[in-house]
């Protein structure tokens, strides 16, 4: 499928100070080594691409930095802070804000009941027994307005497109401003105008200073909107740098292509 992300790296002025960091990150299932003491930095305020094959270790990569599960081994830091091994909602409140390759919504709740119950709260009952906050409400209309999705507000969420449940689940993470934002496939099942407003989006995103780290298989889509590239092979990486080098690497060629 080729996208419609406009061709280019990312505008934000930005430096290659570390933002999320990994040191011997390690994660075994059994026998099978999903992640293999990964040694990975992704760049503050740049736009970080993940890549590599089916199976290569991205996803539980990403649950390891996340706090979905636990690393076996290694250390994870974010600007300087060691975050390994906390749980989740440790890790988002220390600034990370993830998306997942299968969306995580509540189907029979509406677009904006949804976008409230991620925000910090006492519980979820007092978030939808109708004492919410002002604030919060006008917050959650504006980014569903931002992504385009705010006419949909008192639709459920089972009853939206799957795209549109890609865009409500981006806006739901912006509820609680993230400085680093990790998306887990945002191409995947979207058709080509979608892909194009969710790549607009993140390059909207990082030009007011916010890093991301992207698992993406569309590779029109990693090229033309990443600055940096890490491309992982049997769950550790095998080469970094700008798309340009990354995709003529003969490495890369061989983990994807086996030449």
């Amino acid at each position: 499928m080729t996208s419609t992300v406009p061709v280019g790296g990312a505008t934000a002025a930005a430096t290659t100070e570390p933002s999320l960091e990994t040191r011997g990150l390690t994660k075994s299932f059994g026998g099978v080594r999903a992640v293999d003491g990964a040694d990975v930095t992704f760049h503050r305020g740049k736009i970080n691409a993940l890549i590599g094959p089916n199976g290569s270790g991205k996803t539980t990569f990403f649950n390891c930095v996340t706090g979905m599960i636990k690393p076996d081994s290694g250390k994870v830091t974010l600007g300087g802070n060691d975050i390994t091994g906390k749980p989740p909602h440790r890790i988002a409140a220390a600034g990370i804000g993830r998306s997942f390759q299968l969306c995580r919504i509540f189907p029979r709740l509406t677009v904006l009941e949804n976008m409230l119950v991620g925000v910090r709260s006492p519980s979820v009952l007092h978030r939808m027994g109708g004492a919410r906050n002002g604030d919060d409400i006008a917050k959650a209309r504006e980014l569903l307005r931002r992504v385009g999705i705010d006419h949909l507000e008192s639709s459920e969420a089972r009853d939206i497109s799957y795209g549109q449940q890609k865009l409500l689940e981006l806006a739901g993470v912006l509820m609680v401003d993230p400085d680093t934002i990790m998306l887990d496939e945002p191409a995947g099942g979207v058709n080509p105008a979608l892909i194009g407003r969710i790549g607009t989006l993140v390059r909207e995103l990082n030009a007011e200073g916010r890093t991301f780290v992207i698992v993406e298989h569309n590779m029109d889509m990693v090229m033309s909107l990443s600055d940096h590239v890490v491309v992982f092979d049997r769950g550790r990486p095998i080469a970094e740098g700008p798309p340009s080098v990354v995709q003529n690497d003969p490495r890369v060629l061989e983990a994807y292509l086996g030449v």
